[in-house]
């Protein structure tokens, strides 16, 4: 519900929720769904989604499966853009 009444403000700043993610809500109103963690003594961020496009359940979802990638030793920012490259986002016709 908090996602739902968030304003923007002067400056970004995050409503937290669990097991380090949190909504991030821009001057422009925009509002990211983001996780933050460690990695290799790093600390790191990781994207979602915009709200309302991705749910709190979706985003509570993929912090689920990014959580589980990490506790295999698995950074899941590097899984992700690897996975974003081999997809097309468009084909060409002749």
């Amino acid at each position: 519900m908090q996602q739902r009444n968030a304003k923007p403000r002067e400056k970004s700043y995050r409503i937290t929720d669990a097991k380090g993610m949190y909504l991030e809500v821009t001057p422009t109103g925009d509002k990211y769904w983001r996780m933050k963690y460690r990695f290799g003594g790093k600390e790191k961020r990781l994207a979602f989604g915009v709200y309302p496009d991705v749910s709190l359940a979706q985003a509570r979802a993929r912090c689920d499966q990014a959580r589980k990638q990490l506790a295999n030793g698995v950074d899941p920012s590097v899984l992700n853009l690897s996975l974003t490259f081999s997809t097309p986002m468009y084909t060409l016709s002749a």
